[in-house]
């Protein structure tokens, strides 16, 4: 088959090693200047690098990952554009001097999509097994009727899409000339055994994905070596998972690694299913520049034996090139390389400004709109509200898909919070997945990236650990490193807190840990007009949103929660983020004692039960937050400054706390307004909310409790 390689294609693929193996020589020749930064190079896997980055096309994705700088330059990357991001320059065209050498982000034309990915080894499975879903869906002809038909007419017609950016228009003509689009992920062997690598491939299998897993074996995790870490190479594993074919090939020879990716890849544009390729490499360079090879590497002469880059010469030789011809081509390569390196150290730096551009992309939400009470409507619970907000958004918006355990049409969400959806909108736009919360949260920036819409759930908040991986490395920083070119946007309902004998594993409250990740936006809401009005927010937010859901206050049945249910508000009410609700609202008082409460979730029942109790609604301002990110600090601290005392409560545990977090913040920023100290009030500090109810309420808090604390503070 080797005569069906055009004799320019060895050319191009000789010119991307020599540049790429340049690369590697200069920054070692230049160690002083260039190792401020940490970077890896692709040296020793330059060859099925190259023989794939040559094969892809601009509606592909790619998730290329840390030693990949050889497959970027052949997706048509300059040495410059590399550098860039190497010496951590404003014009990187990555992200703008923010994240590593080798870690791109691309969103050009001419090129494959490369949509933001992390360091951490494995973790840019889940998200380009995404990317696969999302074609599926988008390729389904169903979902996409108008668009597939524009396509087909395009097709028909001869004439070109006009909008390249649009990804199913775009996607469906290359269908539709038998060029689908495909996605590749790229992973080093020792990153296999990450358990996410394990859900990714099992989605893929499962769903039929159109992705190829790139696994490169050089046999190195950094210093520990195969034996030592696995059971069985990539290949082995990939039996594992029925449906996911597999081949092993030799990555440093281009001939081979050329032909058996031009066969792969042709066929997953045709018949839409995953592969895996491992390829066997040698690891020719540092792991990185801080993790030099000569501190532990025993095996330097055996892998230099196995050089692609004599190989290829040799090939190019067989094929008629010239020693002289092969000598030019090096030489232009290095010229090209130093030219570059000289001009990317002189680019400007990031200045400090620059910092603070692009943690979230612009939201169009910004006021409060449409009919929150009309006129007629039913008072509904707070779990319909989400129902409808739900429902009426798939209605509209074809790109809006539900997914998660147990949300099909056989249950609809163990809350029924997703009751009837799936017999409404079909089993392709509302279906269940397998207990893979990781997967769940980090196939979101893949759906995000080729145009869908997807809200997904973790049914318990106690079950969100598993997926906080993906929310902190992919989903919440993926807007912020790529510069701005691929905020995720995406939805995940969190059902949360205690009430009726939950237990330890079906009770916690998480929203310290979550708004310790920057990047996201968090709602939580305590009625279910709020809950409908910010799931429609979040909806045309393009940024990533969670949404807390007191399961207590979905149904109002814990006594004193009525206040939760809701005329439900019409389809055009939508409620920004970032706009406390002053839920009582007092006057400045000189005569009497005052506070002001600050809660949110079913801390606003406690805190609304127990100022009516006492008799105490005109000295007690209740200010319902809505949303813990963005936080309206405006309207918390204008009210305690009015008020000159303060109380936050929380269902959580308060040590360590958001609560006390704001607590402080107030404290600092009213300070001189203040009577007496700001007081939290939350959950006993204990590992876990026991399963009895005896144990549960002396845990938790209440009504009572938090009379006594008001007390406690109103005699300070």
């Amino acid at each position: 088959m080797t005569h069906n390689i055009p004799k320019e294609i060895f050319r191009k693929a000789f010119t991307n090693l020599c540049t790429a193996k340049a690369m590697s020589e200069l920054y070692e020749a230049n160690f002083k200047q260039v190792s401020k930064y940490v970077h890896a190079t692709s040296r020793g896997h330059e060859a099925i690098q190259i023989a794939l980055g040559m094969q892809l096309l601009p509606q592909d994705y790619a998730f290329p990952y840390y030693r990949d700088d050889a497959m970027l330059l052949s997706f048509g990357l300059r040495p410059y554009d590399l550098m860039l991001q190497l010496l951590a320059k404003k014009d990187d065209p990555f992200s703008g001097g923010r994240t590593y050498y080798a870690h791109p982000s691309l969103r050009d034309i001419d090129k494959p999509k490369i949509p933001h990915q992390s360091s951490a080894t494995g973790m840019q499975a889940i998200p380009a097994t995404g990317v696969a879903m999302g074609f599926k869906y988008r390729e389904s002809g169903t979902l996409f009727q108008e668009e597939n038909e524009t396509a087909t007419t395009l097709h028909h017609s001869g004439e070109k899409s006009s909008s390249d950016y649009n990804p199913s228009v775009h996607s469906e003509y290359s269908r539709l000339h038998g060029t689908s689009p495909i996605v590749v992920c790229s992973l080093g062997d020792a990153s296999v055994t990450e358990g996410e690598v394990a859900e990714a491939f099992q989605m893929a299998v499962l769903k039929k994905l159109p992705i190829l897993y790139l696994v490169q074996d050089n046999e190195w995790d950094i210093s520990a070596i195969a034996a030592e870490i696995r059971a069985q190479d990539a290949f082995e594993y990939a039996k594992g998972f029925k449906g996911l074919e597999a081949i092993t090939i030799d990555g440093a020879n281009f001939i081979e690694s050329y032909e058996a990716l031009g066969e792969v890849i042709t066929t997953i544009r045709k018949e839409r299913r995953p592969f895996l390729v491992h390829a066997k490499v040698p690891l020719l360079n540092h792991h990185t520049s801080g993790v030099r090879m000569e501190w532990y590497r025993d095996d330097l002469e055996e892998a230099r034996s196995r050089d692609p880059y004599p190989v290829l010469k040799q090939q190019l030789l067989d094929r008629g090139f010239t020693n002289d011809d092969l000598e030019l081509i090096e030489n232009d390569a290095k010229e090209a390389v130093a030219a570059d390196f000289h001009l990317a150290l002189k680019a400007e730096d990031p200045k400090p400004e620059d910092l603070f551009t692009h943690d979230f992309a612009p939201t169009p939400i910004t006021e409060e709109t449409g009919e929150r009470s009309p006129k007629g409507a039913e008072k509904v619970v707070m779990v319909d509200c989400a129902l409808f907000a739900v429902e009426e958004l798939m209605r509209k918006h074809k790109e809006c898909l539900l997914y998660g355990q147990d949300v099909g049409a056989r249950l609809g969400g163990v809350f029924r919070e997703a009751a009837t959806l799936a017999q409404k909108f079909g089993d392709e736009r509302v279906f269940n997945t397998p207990i893979q919360e990781a997967f769940i949260v980090g196939s979101t920036v893949g759906m995000s990236a080729v145009g869908l819409k997807p809200i997904v759930e973790v049914q318990f908040a106690d079950y969100i650990w598993p997926g906080l991986n993906q929310l902190f490395t992919e989903v919440s920083r993926s807007c912020y490193l790529s510069n701005g070119k691929w905020p995720v946007s995406m939805i995940l309902r969190v059902p949360i807190g205690a009430y009726g004998s939950g237990g330890p594993y079906h009770s916690s409250s998480v929203e310290s840990i979550v708004t310790n990740i920057r990047g996201i936006k968090i709602a939580y809401p305590s009625n279910g007009a709020d809950l409908k009005g910010l799931m429609k927010a979040a909806y045309y937010d393009p940024n990533p949103v969670v949404i807390l859901e007191h399961k207590g206050l979905y149904w109002s049945k814990v006594p004193g929660t009525k206040g939760a249910t809701s005329v439900e508000p019409a389809e055009d009410y939508i409620l920004p983020f970032g706009k406390a609700w002053v839920l009582q609202e007092i006057w400045k008082q000189e005569g009497k004692e005052t506070i002001t409460i600050v809660t949110y979730g079913m801390g606003v029942h406690w805190a609304y039960n127990a100022s009516g109790e006492m008799g105490m609604r005109d000295q007690i301002e209740i200010i319902d937050l809505r949303t813990l990110f963005p936080l309206d600090e405006e309207t918390i601290m204008k009210s305690v400054r009015k008020t000159g005392k303060c109380l936050v409560v929380t269902e959580e545990p308060s040590n360590n706390s958001f609560a006390r977090a704001l607590a402080g913040k107030i404290q600092e920023e009213c300070f001189k307004f203040l009577d007496a100290p700001v007081m939290t009030i939350g959950s006993e500090n204990m590992p876990a909310i026991p399963l009895n109810s005896i144990l549960e309420e002396t845990m938790i808090p209440s009504t009572e409790k938090v009379k006594a604390k008001i007390n406690e503070l109103l005699n300070y």
